[in-house]
C-alpha cells in the first residue's frame, strides 16, 4: 500500500482558490440569468461594467493562483476583491441594497487573504496575533486578590464587548443590509439562546475564578497563569473558558436573532482551535513540561471528560 501523504496548508489554499474561481464563474452566470440574484448581490449596479475585470482578476486570478501556487497572483486577486468589497459595502449601507453581495465579497476577501498568506509563508501565519496584550507572558507575582480583581475586570470587558456591543452592531448591520433571518426571532430560538447563555456563563465565571486563585494569573495571555491549573472546570475540559465563550456567543446570537453572530461564534471557535490553541499549548508545554503533557493525554480540548488521577 502507498504511504499516506498529509495534506499541507498550501494545498488547502490552492483547493480553496480553485473552488473560489468556479464559484465566481457560476455567480456571474447567475447574475446574467436571474434578476433576483443580480438585485440581491449587486443592487442597481450595472453588471456589464464589472464582468470583464472580475472575470480576469477574481475568477481568472483565483484559477491561475491555484494552478501555479502563486502567492503574487493571489495577492492581486485579494487586492481587487478587497477594493470591490469596500465599494459594495459603502453602497449597500447607503442604499440598503446588495446585502448578500457584501457578505459574499467579504467572505471572499478573507478567504483570498488567508490563501495568499498561506502560499507566501508555506503555512497560515498567526504570529501577528501574539503581540501586546496577546503575547504569552506569565502574570507578575502578586496577591491572589489582585489576580482575582484583574481577571474579573477582564471578564467584564470581554463579556460586554462580545455579548452586548458586538451582537447589537451585527443586528444593526443585518437590518441595514436587509439580510436578517426572521425565523430566528420566533420561538423556540430566543428561549434556547437564553438557556444556552445562562448555562455556559457559570462555567466561564468559574474558570476565571479558578485561573486567578489556583493559577495566580488571568485569562489575558500577557498575564497568564503562573501555575498549572487542573482544578475546577479544568478537570473536565482543557479550555473551559473557550468552550463557555462559544456556547455563550451562539446563545446570544439566538437571543438577538442574529445569524451572523452565530456564524462569527463558529468561525471564532475554528480560528482559535487552529491558530491560537497550538501556540498556547506549546507555551504551556514549555513552561510546565511533563505534568502538562500528562494532563493533555487525560483531558480533552473541547469534549468534557473527567481527569484520571
Amino acid at each position: 500500500m502507498g504511504r499516506f501523504t498529509p495534506v499541507t496548508q498550501p494545498a488547502i489554499a490552492r483547493v480553496y482558490l480553485g473552488v473560489q474561481a468556479l464559484a465566481g464563474a457560476l455567480w456571474w452566470i447567475g447574475v446574467f440569468g436571474s434578476d433576483s440574484i443580480r438585485l440581491w448581490t449587486l443592487g442597481t449596479w450595472d453588471p456589464r461594467l464589472l464582468v470583464g475585470p472580475d472575470l480576469v482578476l477574481f475568477v481568472g486570478g483565483s484559477a491561475l493562483a491555484a494552478a501555479r501556487s502563486s502567492w503574487r497572483v493571489a495577492a492581486v486577486t485579494t487586492l481587487w476583491t478587497g477594493l470591490l468589497t469596500v465599494a459594495l459595502l459603502v453602497y449597500g449601507l447607503l442604499e440598503r441594497a446588495a446585502g448578500w453581495g457584501v457578505l459574499l465579497m467579504a467572505a471572499a476577501t478573507i478567504g483570498s487573504l488567508a490563501a495568499t498568506l498561506t502560499l507566501r509563508s508555506g503555512r497560515m501565519p498567526t504570529g501577528w496575533f501574539f503581540i501586546g496584550p496577546f503575547s504569552f507572558r506569565p502574570a507578575p507575582e502578586s496577591s491572589r486578590r489582585r489576580h482575582l480583581a484583574a481577571s474579573l475586570l477582564q471578564l467584564v470587558v470581554f463579556w460586554v464587548g462580545f455579548f452586548a456591543v458586538m451582537p447589537l452592531l451585527l443586528v444593526a448591520f443585518e437590518a441595514r443590509l436587509r439580510v436578517q433571518w426572521d425565523a430566528l426571532s420566533h420561538a423556540p430560538w430566543p428561549v434556547l439562546g437564553l438557556v444556552m447563555f445562562l448555562v455556559a456563563s457559570p462555567l466561564g465565571l468559574a474558570s476565571c475564578l479558578v485561573m486567578a486563585r489556583r493559577g495566580e494569573g488571568s485569562p489575558l495571555p500577557s498575564r497568564t497563569a503562573r501555575k498549572l491549573v487542573v482544578a475546577g472546570p479544568y478537570r473536565w475540559v482543557r479550555n473551559p473558558m473557550a468552550t463557555a465563550g462559544v456556547v455563550q456567543s451562539v446563545g446570544v446570537g439566538l437571543w438577538f436573532g442574529s445569524w451572523t453572530m452565530i456564524v462569527a461564534a463558529v468561525a471564532g471557535a475554528i480560528a482559535w482551535h487552529v491558530g491560537i490553541r497550538p501556540v498556547e499549548e506549546a507555551d504551556l508545554l514549555a513552561r510546565f513540561g511533563s505534568p502538562y503533557r500528562r494532563y493533555c493525554e487525560q483531558v480533552r480540548c473541547w469534549v468534557p471528560r473527567r481527569r484520571v488521577r
